[in-house]
């Protein structure tokens, strides 16, 4: 499940059209080459009004036609809304261009799209939302750390999909769980425009985790319980991560090391607002 693809990696801007500054610290890992296949092959041209390449730069990788591809769909919304998360605070530049590069747009409603690049949650159907860009923007990052790359995540609670799509720029293989049956139907139809092929969506009970795929790198969870389930904790390698909103009425972010074969440290941190954590399925 980690052996290293030879064509990895290249930018989500490939398959959605639109251009990535290139950033100050090494480039973020992607989607495959497959991705810029499987665009060629339904093609919909360069992007109208789309700026022309400079002289000795790579031609533009073409687009492939997306759902609601509109306005919101250019490149300006995401780079504002990554400027702002910025001066938010989070400053990791690998997660400032993923959050330039998915387009969150592809993710909500239509009928919200006027939102779409707003630093809001938004509702997903199912008292469910989409987390608004910081908090996902400062999750991802505090995943990161300052260690080692990002090999292997598992996301608990994939929603609409927007998540995972920026973690995959992040990470090497991501996994993701969701629980309610008509969330991940909508996690696949969202995504699957997009070709990511280093994102793998699993239904079923997120707190149980994957224990065929452990160790993973990295864990992140987009609801908040008591406390961490402990199948989780086992789930992580040495050294690896996990953030976690953690609290019923009072929430904080906690960021829990794996320091050794029994031992964990925690951080809390920030306050935030995550929908509650359940067990089973829906």
């Amino acid at each position: 499940m980690s052996e290293k693809r030879s064509n990895f990696p290249l930018p989500l801007s490939s398959v959605t059209g639109g251009t990535t500054r290139k950033p100050a610290a090494p480039a973020p890992v992607a989607t495959p080459q497959t991705a810029t296949q499987n665009a060629r092959s339904n093609q919909a041209g360069p992007a109208p009004g789309a700026a022309k390449p400079q002289a000795g730069a790579q031609p533009p990788q073409p687009q492939q036609t997306l759902a609601r591809s509109d306005l919101m769909a250019t490149e300006a919304p995401r780079r504002a809304m990554a400027a702002r998360v910025a001066r938010q605070g989070v400053k990791d530049p690998q997660v400032l261009v993923a959050l330039e590069t998915v387009p969150r747009h592809l993710f909500i409603e239509e009928a919200l799209s006027a939102q779409a690049y707003a630093d809001v949650s938004l509702p997903i159907g199912h008292n469910q939302t989409i987390s608004q860009p910081y908090i996902v923007a400062r999750m991802i990052e505090l995943l990161k750390g300052s260690g080692r790359p990002l090999e292997r995540v598992l996301e608990i609670g994939t929603g609409c999909g927007y998540q995972a799509a920026v973690l995959a720029c992040v990470a090497k293989e991501v996994y993701s769980i969701e629980r309610i049956k008509p969330l991940h139907e909508l996690a696949k139809a969202n995504l699957r425009p997009l070709r990511i092929a280093n994102l793998r969506l699993q239904y079923g009970d997120g707190m149980l985790g994957l224990p065929q795929v452990a160790p993973f790198d990295g864990i992140i969870l987009a609801a908040a319980g008591l406390d961490v389930p402990r199948a989780l904790l086992e789930q992580m390698a040495i050294g690896a991560r996990l953030v976690a909103p953690v609290g019923a009425q009072v929430q904080h972010l906690q960021r829990i090391t794996r320091t050794g074969k029994s031992e964990w440290t925690s951080e809390t941190l920030e306050s935030c607002h995550f929908v509650p954590l359940r067990p089973g399925i829906a």
